[in-house]
């Protein structure tokens, strides 16, 4: 995601409302490096806004009105001219840098066009993909994980959306991610996967993780393992492992994944359990969040056998835990899908 230095960090309030129904309410408004960050005063958080996706209501007038995507009743109100310039720019620079007919065509072609062909030949298809994956800009990967994701909804179910259910996503994403990497989390109900990731940092979860058990760490600790399994299996790279070498070659060459690649991904991602992730890199990822790990790891194996390790080095063993998420986010969690 491309960002301008020289807005790292800059915090404005604003005036965010939900719904056309709801009040507007003074929130801190962050710019990240590939979100806005709605928070409370007291520091929750209430929204990560796709830097990608945000869509002004008013150009050229004040206070600024942005919304996180086109077609929505949720606004943001910013009167900050500094903050409204920082916004304006880093979309207007995303929204350069997104592929036009012909433009990621040049942009990948000129480096790699005469390469490609023979690499097509001569390459191992995994070093043919490896070059794709490094070429591929930030833009590209969110356009092919939200038609991944549009694939899956068709299949699965639309995304899960109850009152308050989005802002308690939000916080409970930024709980477990952290602040600077925190993904699109979406749910979905409860005939998918645990978790799914998918490229342009969309992680969806499976309803039944909060329907199921009592206690948020249950949903955390699985959101951790999926954080663990992408960072050791890039979602762009396997999805090209899965659309074969003539995908991957035409993506190179030309921008373009065929429509039935992605379709046939979203259906092999659909009908598939997570890998196995390394214990190690998992407790760490525990400890980082301050999370304890054994809610997680009675809910993979109720007799802890098979898991002892996530249960014996556990983080959070003979600390206070700091709380996932509040009751009522929790709540909502739990509802979300019974709207």
């Amino acid at each position: 995601m491309t960002s301008l230095e020289q807005y790292s960090r800059l915090e404005a309030l604003g005036l965010w409302r939900e719904t056309a129904t709801d009040q507007r309410r003074e929130v801190v408004v962050s710019l990240g490096a590939s979100s806005l960050i709605l928070t409370a005063a007291n520091g929750e958080a209430l929204g990560h806004w796709s830097l990608a996706a945000i869509h002004r209501d008013n150009p050229g007038k004040l206070p600024a009105l942005y919304a996180p995507a086109e077609d929505t009743e949720e606004t943001l109100e910013v009167a900050e001219p500094e903050m409204v310039d920082a916004i304006d720019r880093v979309c207007a620079a995303i929204a350069k840098s997104r592929p036009r007919p012909g433009r990621l065509r040049l942009v990948l072609a000129a480096a790699a066009f005469a390469g490609a062909t023979a690499a097509a030949i001569f390459w191992m298809p995994g070093a043919l993909t490896q070059q794709t994956v490094s070429l591929l800009p930030e833009a590209k990967r969110q356009e092919i994980g939200q038609h991944l994701l549009g694939e899956i909804t068709a299949i699965a179910g639309r995304p899960c959306g109850g009152q308050g259910g989005r802002i308690a996503l939000a916080r409970l994403a930024a709980r477990s991610f952290g602040a600077e990497a925190t993904p699109h989390l979406v749910m979905l109900p409860e005939t998918i996967p645990d978790t799914l990731s998918l490229p342009g940092n969309i992680v969806i979860a499976s309803a039944a993780l909060a329907e199921d058990f009592e206690t948020p760490e249950v949903l955390a600790g699985f959101l951790l393992a999926e954080a663990t399994r992408r960072a050791a299996n890039d979602p762009i790279e396997r999805l090209l492992q899965d659309a074969g070498l003539a995908a991957t070659f035409r993506l190179l060459t030309t921008g373009d994944l065929p429509a039935e690649a992605i379709h046939a991904h979203a259906a092999q991602l659909l009908s598939e359990a997570g890998a196995a992730v390394d214990e190690t890199a998992l407790l760490a990822r525990f400890r980082a969040a301050e999370i304890s790990s054994q809610p997680y790891a009675y809910a993979i194996d109720v007799s802890g056998e098979t898991v002892l390790p996530l249960i014996e080095a556990d983080p959070m063993r003979g600390r206070t835990p700091v709380p996932v998420l509040a009751d009522g986010d929790w709540v909502s969690l739990q509802e979300i899908c019974a709207g």
